[in-house]
């Protein structure tokens, strides 16, 4: 393994477990984020993410830095930049043109660009390259070399860490896809799957999450027939999942910054291409419109009008036991129930009461009160316990456990109305 230096732009839940990764494998390495509180905080030795603990963070060293000179004194320079999308659900390459404007202002000759952010096929070469070229007034495959090697990294997952997980690589040529290999190689003990070229890494990124949206709005349209039918959507799934080819998915809210935005990548790409989606599309209008449905059994199970309900939503992050709210679908369920007249409140065990404050919710406070209903809607570890529940929930109040991860038999017992999706 050859020891390299190495510039991580963009500092956030892939970009920093990467640079520490890096670091403890021996190359020199720095950090460079737009976010001056960013880097005040890791240069203070805290995460915020919680990706790392203040512990990791002290093991090695780091060059944080908020000017974007490191830049230029780097061999290798990994793009991990957000890749969201707009309000009318089309792809926002932005924050990434941005950053390779950067990049391309800093650079030296040689350097290599490779990007980890989730794109449709055609992004590296056909939208960053150009703009690197320009920025840098060097010629792509003669001064400097590209590549691209998509991140999977899971939010929260304390056992499938960057290390672990096999690592998709490829570059525009084979060297450089050889340099790329080897230094992924010296972090990742899981292994290295070359691609054949860019595209095919970017295509493959895109569809696994697209994959998995696809398969929980399966189970997300199955749990809807199954509240028409009167059954109970866990004890279907219970059954199915007793086959050995059944595909263990459970129904939710989509949200977060990968499953319930990337296929809208791909829907765009096949719009440019002349082509249109159909199972793509549908997945997503079925995941979309889930945060509505949801909202609706909550108003079902109330036992008042919902112009006098009081209602506490447990959880506003996309996931359980992380802090991230970025495209959480509870607000759009917060924002349905307060349409039909509710007074909503929210708690969040993994944000400060100045956080959901600021996020412009009406706090709850999970400690104190009653509450015509109770909605588990993010089930962090600190929720999962019925009796701190029930003494939220009034006697004929709604407990509405969006998982199914609640003790039924316990809540109806004590006088509540259960229902889960």
């Amino acid at each position: 393994m050859n020891k390299r230096s190495v510039c991580i732009v963009g500092l956030g839940y892939v970009g920093l477990p990467l640079a520490n990764a890096l670091a403890r494998a021996g190359h020199r390495v720095s950090g460079y984020d737009i976010s001056a509180a960013r880097i005040a905080e890791l240069q203070g030795g805290h995460d915020h993410t919680n990706e790392l603990s203040d512990g990791h963070l002290a093991e090695v060293a780091i060059d944080f830095s908020h000017e974007p000179g490191v830049i230029a004194e780097a061999e290798i320079i990994i793009l991990a930049i957000p890749t969201p999308v707009t309000d009318d659900k089309k792809p926002d390459l932005e924050p990434l043109k941005s950053a390779a404007r950067t990049v391309g202002e800093h650079m030296t000759k040689g350097a290599i660009v490779v990007s980890e952010s989730t794109v449709y096929p055609g992004t590296t070469e056909e939208v960053c390259v150009p703009i690197l070229e320009e920025a840098s007034g060097m010629v792509c495959g003669r001064d400097f070399t590209v590549g691209y090697s998509p991140e999977r990294i899971n939010p929260g997952d304390r056992e499938r860490t960057v290390d672990k997980i096999v690592k998709v690589v490829s570059g525009q040529d084979a060297r450089t896809t050889d340099i790329l290999c080897d230094l992924y190689g010296s972090v990742v003990t899981a292994g290295i799957h070359r691609a054949p070229n860019i595209k095919v890494a970017e295509m493959a990124k895109a569809i696994e999450n697209a994959q998995r949206d696809l398969n929980i709005a399966y189970v997300n349209e199955i749990a809807l027939f199954c509240h028409r039918l009167g059954i109970e959507t866990k004890d279907v799934l219970a059954a199915a999942g007793t086959k050995w080819n059944f595909l263990p998915f459970q129904p939710g809210l989509v949200g977060g910054h990968c499953i319930g935005v990337d296929p809208y990548y791909l829907v765009e790409k096949a719009r440019q291409l002349g082509m249109k989606t159909q199972v793509i599309t549908a997945g997503r209008g079925i995941n979309e419109a889930m945060a509505g449905e949801v909202a609706d059994q909550i108003a079902r199970g109330l036992s008042v009008p919902c112009e006098e309900a009081k209602i506490l939503v447990l959880g506003i992050t996309f996931k359980e036991n992380v802090p991230d709210t970025r495209n959480s679908k509870v607000h759009d369920v917060v924002l349905a129930l307060q349409e039909k007249g509710c007074v909503v409140e929210v708690h969040d065990a993994e944000l400060s009461d100045g956080a959901i404050a600021k996020l412009g919710y009406a706090l709850g406070n999970p400690e104190s009160g009653t509450y015509d209903a109770v909605a588990l809607l993010v089930p962090h570890t600190e929720y999962l316990n019925e009796d701190i529940l029930l003494s939220l929930t009034k006697e004929n109040g709604l407990i509405y456990d969006l998982k199914s991860i609640l003790d039924r038999g316990k809540i109806e017992a004590a006088g509540r109305t259960y229902a889960a999706l």
